[in-house]
């Protein structure tokens, strides 16, 4: 499988470090590194190797993807007891406070990807040395820098809502110091122009898969748009994708949760995970090649004398809830992808011998059936590396996407809303006798509603409730004015001086 060879690169950090150290004016770096800003950002190589490193930061997200089902109806943290994965818990619960490790880390996260992309975008037309660089490509690879930072921001205004922007230049020490926090709606007006920019230059496909397109791009700003409540604006780029694109949705819909079914015809950006150079480092959990949430979704002790059974263990944690089983209608197919029965899994493979250990804490009896480990993807410490990208955006969302939009526009198109609506719906049972007829209100929460059936368990469903502001009805200890958003870092209040989250 092609896939893009994304290897933390600490240049960045060394450049920081770099920049915060005080010496004497004539003090020459080689002193002390081998390679510093003055070597760097002289060749088309050294711009695509950083391209390269920007790119990082998305796999270091996996934990954000697990809180948003886990903060929502869809699971609960599950784990060994109430204390095991404690950040996880305190989401689940909606008790977390400032002080939450997990938090902190995706802001840190996030704000990683900023800072690479705008090191990037500040020597765009010259180097650290005046020069021009200039070579075939650079435009579209500027598309993907774009691209990353408004996808990093994007995180960022939707986990904590009027979030600091810089542009143009990376952070610094000094800088941190001085940062305020930007007004949401101005996060989304510059998350909207670098998409826009990004699309502008994107080639509609990449020779190697994983790499950003503009049809990633489109679909993004599309999602976006929808945040907003921008409607009329989402529909024509949405719909861009449904004429023009070469995406299709994939008849088995298990199947492109698998290893081979990944960057398939229904995938449109994916954050590529690989495990060609084994990491063992568990003080660095979630900064592997590998994507360290499959090993959480695993079930605990499962094991069998047969080898001809595909899971590994794992360690029983972000467990789909029975809410979101029971909002499934008998004959979708979509239920047993989603949800992983492992006892009737035995109970179907007998010749398995199947032995398991039943979840310690919050027990539901089901687990995430598309980020399963299974055995021979895994290499170097098997519980940091396993070899499953994340679908971020599939075909089958945009059309849900392009449903909404054309239910909310101001000109409503009921008629377009159901066709891209029971398109999802026809792969969901393998027939039309399941088609909604709804206009209106009723279909704008059909539409809700199917968004999450179809992409349950892939770590939109806390946003979306927020959104739609459905989420004080869905959610028990939702307090209004409070959980729209999770607390700034106690970190980030104390060294930046930013002001709190109201409520927390």
């Amino acid at each position: 499988m092609n896939k893009i060879y994304i290897k933390t690169v600490g240049l960045v950090m060394l450049i920081t470090a770099l920049t915060s150290c005080k010496k004497f004016v004539d003090y020459n770096p080689h002193e002390d590194f081998q390679v510093t800003e003055q070597d760097y950002l002289k060749s088309e190589s050294d711009y695509r190797s950083m391209t390269v490193s920007a790119y990082s930061p998305l796999q270091w997200l996996n934990q954000e993807y697990v809180v948003a089902d886990i903060a929502s109806d869809n699971s609960v943290a599950g784990g060994e007891s109430a204390s095991d994965v404690l950040p996880l818990q305190q989401i689940d619960d909606f008790i977390n406070t400032p002080v939450n490790s997990t938090m902190a880390d995706l802001w840190q996260v996030s704000y990683e990807g900023v800072s690479r992309t705008n090191y990037l975008i500040q020597h765009k037309t010259t180097n650290l040395a005046g020069q021009t660089i200039s070579f075939a490509g650079k435009d579209a690879m500027y598309g993907e820098v774009y691209f990353l930072r408004a996808y990093y921001y994007f995180q960022l205004v939707r986990m904590f809502g009027d979030v600091p922007m810089f542009l143009d230049k990376r952070l610094t020490l000094v800088d941190a110091k001085t940062l305020k926090r930007t007004a949401k709606a101005d996060v989304y007006k510059q998350i909207e122009a670098d998409l826009t920019a990004a699309i502008a230059v994107l080639p509609p496909i990449q020779a190697q898969k994983g790499k950003i397109t503009k049809y990633a791009a489109q679909a993004l700003l599309g999602k976006v748009y929808l945040y907003e409540n921008k409607f009329d604006a989402a529909v024509p780029v949405l719909e861009s994708i449904i004429t023009t694109g070469p995406f299709s949705l994939v008849a088995d819909y298990g199947s492109m949760f698998l290893l081979a079914g990944e960057n398939g015809t229904e995938s449109i950006f994916e954050i590529q995970y690989t495990n060609g150079s084994p990491y063992y480092n568990w003080g660095g959990a979630t900064r592997g090649q590998g994507n360290y949430a499959v090993q959480q979704n695993g079930v605990r002790g499962i094991s069998s004398a047969n080898a001809a059974m595909p899971y590994a263990a794992g360690w029983s944690t972000n467990l789909p809830s029975q809410n979101l089983a029971a909002a499934f209608s008998a004959g979708d197919k979509r239920k047993a992808v989603t949800l992983f029965d492992p006892a009737a899994y035995a109970a179907t493979n007998p010749s398995f011998g199947l032995t398991f250990q039943v979840a310690p804490y919050k027990n539901t009896g089901y687990y995430n059936g598309k980020y399963l480990p299974r055995k021979g993807e895994t290499s170097g410490q098997v519980e940091l590396n396993y070899d499953n990208n994340f679908r971020i955006i599939r075909y089958a969302e945009v059309l849900l996407m392009a449903a909404e939009a054309n239910n909310r526009a101001t000109a409503a198109n009921d008629v377009k809303a159901l066709g891209y609506l029971n398109q999802v719906r026809q792969r969901a049972f393998g027939d039309a006798l399941h088609n909604v007829t709804a206009t209106g209100a009723a279909l704008k929460q059909a539409i809700w509603d199917e968004r999450r059936l179809e992409l349950g368990m892939e770590g939109d469903r806390f946003f979306d409730l927020v959104r739609t502001g459905q989420a004080a009805t869905k959610l028990t200890g939702f307090k209004i004015g409070k959980n729209e958003v999770f607390a700034i870092p106690q970190n980030e209040v104390e060294v930046a001086g930013l002001t709190q989250n109201p409520n927390y």
